[in-house]
């Protein structure tokens, strides 16, 4: 499940890398010679199933491949991708129409919508890649396929910046087929150019439509969404060793809208807090039931530490070495899936051991021979 979810989501890469731009140009030039040749048009149809078949399918096995997902249905599938094929296929006739009147335009049009796109990626803070320089490409990447389609990158709620991203789109159509409506060429009559006019537009409402009807009855999250519920559940982590583990963990659900799933993990640093004053009441509670349970990691002091330490009362000593956190597994040996929650846990414990001890928490990986190798700094395991 977690080869199917990486194989889908370079699929998802390629077919807007290469099918999307494809599709712009048959597209232009069966608008630039007035004609439609057979081939050329189930090419062009291909294409655009093909781009909104790989989102809808990203989706879908992306939720089958994480345990703290509920699944998506066939229904949901279906509605997500009528949802893109209609709105893709808007956005590409828009950019066929411009483009085949200005050609230079066009493309200061797309290097602009791309640069801004991929800079308001970037101020999003995305973290999937290991180096920064490897994050910036991704981000660039990601940015391509902003110039077609939404694609939700960032844990939360994505209501605002979704309706912000589809008001630019459709005023971006709007400009596009208004421009080439004014401008084009006199083989056009008035007649059909309506008739294209009005496609662009039925698309992208009803792209819309099958958004909202996704939403607010198919979506995987609807009828549990803003109920307060959390419970254990028990999630397989594999090694790229042959390594099982079980994860014991509470987990609570997001607040907020509803959201598709995205590619995200903690950050790759996590600094020091400081003057965080006590633990919220009642977190140490939950921290107390989620180690109930069989964590991967345990959270122990050093053997030289005493409960003293954790009160801030001990020796210089003892100070200095603080609390210990263990994980049972090799650094950056598990599949990246199941790194999320791992992750995400690891950051909740050197938060609440960080409002307890002076000294910030140490951590200890199996090693892969014999041992264990231990990390002065938090780094994510993606």
């Amino acid at each position: 499940m977690f080869e199917s979810a990486d194989i889908t989501m370079l699929r998802l890469l390629e077919a807007f890398l290469k099918s999307a731009p494809q599709l712009v140009l048959q597209l232009s030039i069966m608008i630039h010679g007035n004609t439609v040749l057979p081939l050329q048009g189930l090419s062009a149809s291909a294409s655009l199933v093909s781009l909104a078949w790989m989102i809808a399918s990203y989706q879908k096995v992306l939720r089958d491949s994480r345990d703290d997902k509920l699944p998506m249905s066939y229904k949901a599938v279906i509605a997500q991708m009528l949802w893109h094929f209609f709105t893709i296929g808007a956005r590409t006739v828009a950019f066929a129409l411009f483009a085949s009147v200005f050609q230079l335009y066009f493309g200061i049009f797309i290097v602009s919508h791309w640069c801004i796109m991929t800079f308001w990626i970037i101020q999003g803070e995305t973290d999937f890649c290991m180096s920064k320089w490897e994050e910036i490409i991704y981000n660039m990447v990601v940015g391509i396929i902003y110039i077609f389609c939404w694609f939700n990158v960032k844990e939360g709620p994505s209501r605002f910046r979704m309706t912000l991203y589809y008001s630019v789109t459709l005023a971006e159509n709007v400009a596009l087929t208004a421009a080439w409506y004014t401008y084009r060429g006199p083989q056009t009559a008035d007649s059909s150019a309506l008739v294209v006019v009005c496609l662009v537009a039925c698309s992208f409402a009803l792209g819309t439509f099958f958004m909202l009807v996704y939403y607010c009855w198919l979506h995987p999250d609807g009828p549990v969404l803003g109920s307060q519920w959390a419970g254990c559940v028990d999630e397989s982590v594999v090694g790229a060793g042959g390594v099982v583990g079980v994860i014991d963990a509470c987990i609570t659900p997001s607040q907020g809208s509803q959201t598709d799933m995205v590619i995200t993990s903690p950050p790759r640093t996590l600094p020091r807090t400081k003057d965080t004053g006590e633990p919220v009441p009642g977190e140490r509670d939950k921290e107390r039931d989620r180690d109930s349970c069989l964590p991967v990691f345990q959270v122990r002091p050093s053997p030289s530490s005493s409960p003293a330490l954790l009160h801030r009362t001990s020796s210089s000593s003892r100070a200095q070495e603080g609390p210990v956190i263990r994980i049972d597994l090799p650094r950056k040996r598990y599949p990246a899936w199941d790194a999320h929650f791992i992750d995400r846990r690891l950051r909740k414990t050197i938060l609440l051991l960080e409002t307890t001890s002076a000294v910030s928490p140490r951590i200890q990986y199996r090693s892969s021979m014999m041992g264990s190798k231990e990390v002065f700094e938090y780094e994510t395991t993606v």
